[in-house]
C-alpha cells in the first residue's frame, strides 16, 4: 500500500476529488498523518479537482442540461424524481444548495448540471463553488488526517487493526447493501 500511495497518491486524490471521492480523500488524509503524503498538497489537489470538475459540469448543464436531464428522466423515472427534488430545493435555497451539494451522497455529480440547467449565473455559482470546494477539501482531508493521527498516536497496533477491521466490515456491508438495492431495482443488469 505504501508503494501505491507513493506512486499514485496525488493522482488518485485528484481523480477521486472530481467525483464522489471521500473513499480516497479520507484515506489520503490518513496517509498524510503517517507522513506518506503532504496534508497541504492533498487539500490543494482535492480543492482544485472538485472545483474544476464542478465548474465543467456546470457548463455542461448550461449548454445541454435541460435536454440531457429530460432524456435521462424518460429512461429512468426515479432519476426524474431526484432531479425534480433538486430543482425544487435549488429554487427555494439556491445558495445553501450550491454550498452543500458536494456533501450529499448521490447528488454530487448531477447537482452542477442541474444548477447550470437552472440558469444560475456563472459568477454566483463560481463564487459559491470556490467556497464549497475549499470547505469540502479542508473537512474531508482534515477528517482523514485527524482520524489517522488518533489511530497512530492513541491506539496500539492491535486496537488499530480492530478499529480498521470494524470500519472495513461496515464499509463492505454498506457496499453490499447498495449493490443489492441496485440489482433488485435493475434485474436486467
Amino acid at each position: 500500500m505504501e508503494t501505491f500511495i507513493q506512486k499514485w497518491g496525488y493522482l488518485a486524490v485528484l481523480l477521486a476529488s472530481m467525483i464522489e471521492g471521500e473513499s480516497v480523500i479520507l484515506p489520503a488524509g490518513y496517509f498524510a498523518a503517517q507522513g506518506e503524503l503532504s496534508l497541504p498538497k492533498i487539500m490543494l489537489i482535492s480543492f482544485l479537482g472538485s472545483l474544476f470538475a464542478d465548474q465543467f459540469l456546470f457548463f455542461v448543464g448550461q449548454r445541454w442540461g435541460k435536454r440531457a436531464l429530460e432524456k435521462a428522466a424518460q429512461n429512468r423515472p426515479k432519476l426524474d424524481a431526484v432531479v425534480q427534488k433538486s430543482f425544487s430545493f435549488l429554487h427555494q435555497n439556491k445558495r445553501f444548495y450550491i454550498l452543500t451539494f458536494r456533501f450529499i451522497y448521490g447528488v454530487r455529480i448531477m447537482s452542477p448540471v442541474v444548477i447550470g440547467a437552472a440558469n444560475v449565473s456563472f459568477k454566483e455559482f463560481a463564487t459559491l463553488n470556490i467556497i464549497a470546494a475549499a470547505l469540502w477539501a479542508f473537512l474531508s482531508c482534515g477528517a482523514g488526517y485527524v482520524f489517522g493521527g488518533f489511530l497512530i498516536n492513541y491506539l496500539s497496533s492491535t486496537q488499530r487493526f480492530f478499529v480498521l477491521g470494524v470500519l472495513g466490515g461496515i464499509s463492505a456491508l454498506w457496499l453490499c447493501f447498495k449493490a443489492y438495492k441496485f440489482f433488485r431495482r435493475n434485474p436486467e443488469s
